[in-house]
């Protein structure tokens, strides 16, 4: 349920969210499964924008939105999913398999931390913890109970530790990597994408942790942490109320909705 008083409402108003939701499709990628679902039945190639916004507004949802919205949201997505199949190996699978459901939300979250951490937002170990155990809450939104997610960074690392034998690069992870760092996007905002690849695309890549950049098998940015930060501040030069105006617009709203005391700033954390 949003909280203005939650770590996550502080912490997903930041503008390197952004670059982090980036480098957690990174890591998904890396689960034979979990891309081949993507790769097999999503129109990401022929909508690349439209693909992002959608997951942008699903996780904005989550912390922004109301219950009302949040429950639509999540039926919808659930009503989705229940209908998709994947192929493996000559292999059929579900793709609301909950192992596949809890390796995109633990991807997800452990990038929005550690990202955000790396490029200098500042949470403490306990606020770290903390936002690992509020964000169980997403991943019952996508199906899963709340007792199968990690809540801590410690339990976290030891998710991830458990995982790595089943990761690989695959033809399908190597579709993912060339869509991040271009995608087919049409018109004037297509001018633009040498520098996405560079700002954005390639440090997003780079922020991965050291054991999924092996596996991609491509060179990161040296000092990305560096890059990162001059990113992160670059993006806080621009107002907040003109970063709010960005779609999907969640959090604007639930400012309108609740008052301007509850506009995300580190000083409000926990």
């Amino acid at each position: 349920m949003p909280d203005p008083n939650s770590v996550s409402w502080q912490m997903h108003a930041d503008p390197t969210m952004w670059i982090a939701g980036i480098a957690s499709l990174y890591l998904q990628a890396l689960h034979p499964k979990a891309v081949a679902g993507v790769v097999q039945n999503s129109n990401f190639q022929a909508d690349p924008l439209g693909r992002l916004k959608r997951t942008a507004d699903f996780v904005g949802l989550g912390v922004y939105g109301t219950d009302q919205e949040i429950a639509a949201a999540a039926a919808r997505v659930r009503a989705t999913h229940r209908n998709l199949r994947g192929v493996v190996d000559g292999r059929t699978f579900r793709v609301d398999e909950p192992e596949l459901l809890l390796w995109v939300h633990c991807s997800e979250v452990s990038c929005f931390e550690t990202v955000l951490d790396r490029a200098g937002y500042g949470l403490t170990n306990r606020q770290k913890d903390q936002y690992y155990a509020e964000q169980r809450f997403a991943a019952t939104l996508v199906g899963l109970h709340e007792d199968e997610v990690p809540c801590s960074r410690r339990e976290m690392a030891d998710y991830f530790e458990r995982m790595r034998p089943e990761l690989r690069r695959t033809a399908d992870s190597d579709v993912i990597y060339d869509f991040l760092h271009g995608p087919p996007v049409q018109g004037w905002i297509r001018h633009g994408l040498p520098l996405y690849r560079v700002l954005v695309g390639h440090l997003a890549y780079s922020a991965l942790p050291d054991w999924a950049l092996e596996l991609h098998g491509r060179p990161p940015y040296v000092q990305a942490d560096r890059w990162l930060r001059i990113m992160r501040r670059a993006a806080l030069l621009v107002p907040g109320k003109i970063r709010r105006l960005a779609p999907p617009g969640h959090l604007k709203r639930a400012i309108e909705r609740h008052g301007r005391h509850v506009t995300p700033s580190k000083a409000r954390l926990p």
